[in-house]
């Protein structure tokens, strides 16, 4: 069975805060996560970012380099393959939307208290992702 690929934005303000979305659906409702979510047919990874970014969080990044990719598991025994990317925010107003219940900057040495994503403070750590320890 073949993953559905899927993307992630990794957000730094200028004060070294990492930008998370509360997800308010399955898989990880609940949970605090990159935003991001399902590459559409016909969308390279950056246009599906620049879109999940404005959905989720009313931002506009300029996506950056590739920082990495992890396998999760989805719904009814299938995968999600997800790339995740550096981004900039360049405008727009921080806001929850689409399926985010909240969206927020946290200072990336208050993760390891918060209820995360499976995997995730594991892999940012794995990713040297400034400030996270």
């Amino acid at each position: 069975m073949r993953a559905t690929p899927c993307v992630g934005a990794i957000v730094l303000d200028g004060e070294g805060r990492i930008l998370l979305i509360l997800r308010g659906t399955p898989p990880g409702k609940g949970l605090w996560s990159l935003p991001g979510g399902r590459v559409e047919a016909g969308e390279s990874d950056a246009e599906a970012l620049v879109r999940e970014m404005r959905e989720e969080t009313g931002l506009d990044v300029t996506v950056g380099p590739l920082v990495g990719a992890v396998l999760r598991p989805a719904p009814e025994g299938r995968t999600y393959a997800i790339r995740d990317y550096a981004c900039i925010v360049h405008g727009g107003a921080l806001r929850a939307g689409d399926d985010a219940e909240d969206a927020r900057w946290f200072p990336p040495g208050e993760l390891a208290a918060m209820p995360l994503s499976e995997g995730l403070l594991d892999t940012l750590r794995e990713w040297n992702v400034p400030g996270v320890v």
